[in-house]
């Protein structure tokens, strides 16, 4: 180890190392970004704004903004930077923070979506005692619990990947660095990071997949039992579009993060990172909340004051 190189720098090789396909990459992630953070500030902002969006499910689509947010701010900036880069280089503490940031965050939204499953659950199935279970106290359990599960997460994964050695080569075959490309650069032995990343992500997907899945099942129980056709379809068209982003979500990075660090990286994993890494925070704002017609008169109202 001491006759070895110590490597100071990663190189982010991204999608494409063509001049032209990179300036057209920066464009197309520079509007999903910019649609990302003003899709997710305006939702914020109208919640606060709107006495009418203060109930708890609103207090979770608030959160959940925030957290889309900071989860794409991790990595979509350095991507951008990089496109028209000369030198597409970070530091390797550099990288080792934006992997914690980024499990931080990804750990935290799976939690939070979990929540708001719950919240359903409890409107649709005990929509008189709705006020009473959901109270303030318990939804900033629930908002704490999500945080704090991610800094765990995060935390559990950085310890050990402070304790790498880096040698040589250096080139990251993709646009952020993410644990499983770090692990397959290091020089040292990697199993025991591998087998804590493996089992976190099992043990953390596994959890908050089932949570949504146990809330979801007694909910489309309940709907099927609407007499109004229309009814059922309005309350099964909300269900779905969640139940299809959180499942492309937790497939995507479970097939991530549970795979082994010698397996090189693919086209399709690179999709399935901007798929739960840029295009999520982008299609949140406009699944959860801009399809609901409290929150686009709330935000038609909004945009009035402003003119105003």
């Amino acid at each position: 180890m001491k006759n070895q190189t110590t490597i100071t720098e990663f190189i982010l090789l991204g999608l494409s190392t063509d001049p032209w396909m990179q300036i057209f990459l920066f464009l197309v992630f520079l509007i999903i970004y910019m649609t990302t953070l003003v899709g997710n500030v305006l939702i914020m902002l109208v919640i606060k704004a709107d006495s009418h969006l203060h109930n708890p499910m609103y207090f979770f689509l608030f959160h959940l903004s925030f957290v889309d947010i900071c989860y794409s701010s991790v990595t979509v900036p350095k991507m951008l930077v990089n496109f028209l880069a000369e030198h597409k280089t970070i530091s390797v503490h550099g990288c080792i923070s934006q992997m914690f940031f980024f499990i931080l965050t990804a750990g935290t939204e799976v939690f939070i979506l979990s929540a708001m499953a719950y919240d359903r659950y409890v409107a649709i199935c005990h929509p008189l005692r709705y006020m009473q279970i959901m109270s303030k106290r318990i939804c900033v359990q629930l908002v704490s619990g999500a945080w704090t599960v991610g800094i765990i997460y995060a935390l559990l994964n950085m310890g050990l990947a402070l304790k790498l050695h880096f040698c040589g080569p250096n080139q990251i075959f993709h646009f952020s660095c993410e644990l499983p490309h770090l692990l397959q650069l290091s020089c040292t032995e990697t199993f025991t990071n591998e087998m804590v990343l493996l089992t976190s992500a099992v043990i953390l997907g596994a959890a908050s997949f089932l949570l949504t899945l146990v809330s979801y099942i007694p909910i489309i129980a309940t709907i099927l039992r609407i007499r109004s056709a229309q009814g059922r379809r309005k309350a099964f068209s909300t269900c779905s579009s969640h139940l299809i982003v959180v499942g492309f979500l937790y497939l995507a990075a479970f097939s991530q993060y549970t795979k082994s660090s010698s397996v090189s990286s693919t086209v399709l994993e690179e999709m399935f990172s901007i798929q739960y890494s840029i295009l999520t925070p982008m299609l949140n704002p406009i699944i959860y909340s801009l399809k609901n017609k409290e929150v686009k008169t709330a935000v038609a109202k909004l945009l009035r004051t402003f003119k105003g």
